[in-house]
């Protein structure tokens, strides 16, 4: 039994290229310090503002993550992948350290908008860069590992988030731009400079699946964005009504929450690659999304149950909402990077990354309203709802899904 459990770790993470675990590494220095984001709302109720003031510099966020991902796109395939990260990380950290000292609600919404802009410029080059150091084959592990290394790193940051806010909410802001730009540096020291012509010359040697010149004109993936805007709304909650509620409807202190949030990363860390490899090429990627949909909607309603012990709501919540990422959130990527090109990939990436922004002004804003409107249970009866019509519709862009290709993945 232990030599099997071994050799499935041992597959799991068998055909991965060194330059995809050194760029994991980079990832999970720089995500072990992102936890500004997980405690805005508490950070602005802790400094005077309202949950709803709160909520908004969330969306705000949003906004600016909305911007900056389209033009990410944009300066990836023009300039290549690899400065893009590097100034990505850099200028955010130090946007970071900026935005803890902004006192004025204007200001913080003014500088959370430049860096979020800045910040998440960086996922389109992320993507394309993933794809660059990994094959067909190991597409979906590589992403996975990259995912692995974020949550992981989300879970270091969440535990060490909550015993920093517990002192003073403004370690928050220079935790997390300090690891920003070590991981920008780590990434010139890690990694062998790549320039543009180098990453199109590699681009020409690899087996392209051409779906449309442009992601505009691809229908099902402007289909599969929309899904992902209503996927990503009721995700996006974990961010911004989730932790107030733990606070508020389920009486946690930030210690015990930052405890909560981190069993998202430290799950993944555990089981996720074994999950990838267990499930790939055993159930089409808009069918494993939907599943995940399903699950999400569950999750929500947990949060619903009665009678329960607090930490133990919010733990189950966590559970259930952890496995719903792990069962759709990995071949989402593959899916879209398998309907793009080595020459418009930033762009495919860039709008994927733009419906996760619009997502995130959606749910940031309208969550704390219907809050405020008619209350949490209500608001989760809401967001699993939307799951279900989630789910519902990967389904039927399965079904509608003619490509033999893609309809086998």
């Amino acid at each position: 039994m232990i030599n099997t459990t071994i050799n499935l770790y041992k597959n799991a993470y068998a055909g991965l290229s060194r330059k995809m675990w050194l760029l994991a590494i980079v990832m999970l220095i720089n995500r072990s310090g992102t936890i500004v984001l997980a405690f805005m709302t508490l950070y602005c109720t802790h400094i005077g503002y309202t949950m709803q003031q709160g909520g908004w510099v969330v969306a705000i966020y949003g906004m600016g993550s909305l911007a900056g991902a389209f033009a990410g796109g944009k300066i990836s395939d023009r300039f290549g992948f690899y400065y893009t990260q590097f100034f990505s990380l850099l200028c955010g950290g130090i946007l970071f350290i900026v935005l803890g000292q902004m006192k004025s609600y204007s200001a913080i919404c003014i500088c959370t908008f430049f860096l979020s802009f800045v910040n998440e410029s960086f996922r389109p080059a992320n993507a394309t860069a993933i794809a660059f150091y990994s094959d067909a084959k190991s597409r979906t592990q590589s992403f996975s590992l990259v995912r692995l290394a974020i949550n992981l790193g989300w879970g270091i940051g969440s535990a060490i988030g909550g015993i920093l806010a517990s002192i003073n909410y403004h370690l928050l802001f220079w935790v997390d731009g300090t690891t920003n730009i070590i991981a920008a540096f780590l990434l010139l020291a890690l990694l062998p400079k790549i320039t543009l012509a180098q990453q199109k010359q590699v681009a020409k040697q690899k087996v392209k699946i051409n779906i449309a010149a442009s992601p505009y004109k691809d229908k099902t993936f402007l289909i599969f964005i929309g899904l992902q805007v209503l996927f990503a709304t009721c995700f996006f909650q974990l961010f911004t009504t989730v932790p107030l509620y733990f606070k508020v409807g389920l009486q946690l202190n930030e210690f015990l929450i930052g405890i909560v949030m981190s069993l998202n990363g430290i799950l993944i860390a555990l089981v996720e690659m074994v999950i990838v490899f267990k499930l790939e090429g055993r159930r089409p990627y808009l069918v494993l999304m939907s599943y995940g949909s399903i699950v999400m909607a569950i999750s929500f309603l947990i949060l619903d149950i009665p009678f329960f012990h607090g930490f133990l709501i919010a733990s189950l919540f966590m559970l259930f909402m952890t496995f719903a990422e792990m069962m759709a959130m990995p071949f989402m990527s593959s899916y879209y990077i398998a309907r793009s090109t080595d020459d418009n990939r930033g762009q495919y990436a860039a709008l994927y990354t733009m419906a996760w922004s619009a997502a995130q002004v959606i749910g940031s804003s309208t969550g704390t309203q219907i809050v405020e409107a008619i209350g949490f249970f209500n608001l989760w009866l809401i967001v699993a709802g939307v799951s279900f019509a989630g789910a519902a519709g990967y389904r039927y862009l399965y079904k509608q899904n003619v490509n033999p290709i893609l309809a086998a993945n």
